[in-house]
């Protein structure tokens, strides 16, 4: 059931954590917009090192496919797409790659919140639009001055709405 339908749910304004839950519609792609946050959102991700560490794990982490990202120095934003094969539930990939990558990185200290904040994305436009946001943030919290200048950002699967 979709986390956006669901009237079982209190409304989102009064929500402490996310609903989850994916709606699949066929003829449709699954694809997820989602931020993950790190603990205390202590600003640690945004190095060569934990971007080049993302990337390899998410190219092995196959059950979803990683699409576009933006690492920010204290969270993530990630689309995500299933595979026509994908059996893993949404929930168990992200913390298969949290603690992939958190078994390759090796710093105690730099640690992932438990939950993340994800959305289906139901159209073209609306993954266009948030998309066009993500790209801002690093302007916004003024890490630069223009966007194509933040490095910490890329695309490990080539997915388009379709």
């Amino acid at each position: 059931m979709s986390s956006d339908t669901d009237d079982s749910l209190p409304p989102r304004s009064q929500r402490r954590h996310p609903a989850h839950g994916i709606l699949y519609v066929e003829g449709q792609p699954t694809i997820l917009f989602d931020t993950v946050c790190t603990k205390d959102r202590k600003p640690w991700l945004a190095t060569d090192e934990v971007y080049t560490l993302l990337c390899d794990v998410w190219a092995d982490a196959s059950e979803w496919l990683m699409e576009r990202f933006m690492i920010m120095p204290d969270h993530i934003h990630v689309f995500v797409a299933a595979t026509e094969a994908s059996v893993v539930p949404y929930e168990n990939w992200c913390k298969y790659w949290k603690s992939q990558f958190t078994k390759r990185h090796k710093i105690s200290d730099h640690r992932w919140q438990t939950d993340h904040w994800d959305v289906r994305m139901r159209s073209e436009q609306t993954y266009e639009e948030k998309w066009e946001y993500v790209c801002e943030n690093p302007v916004r919290a003024g890490l630069v001055r223009r966007r194509e200048e933040w490095k910490y950002q890329g695309e490990i699967h080539e997915l388009r709405w379709r």
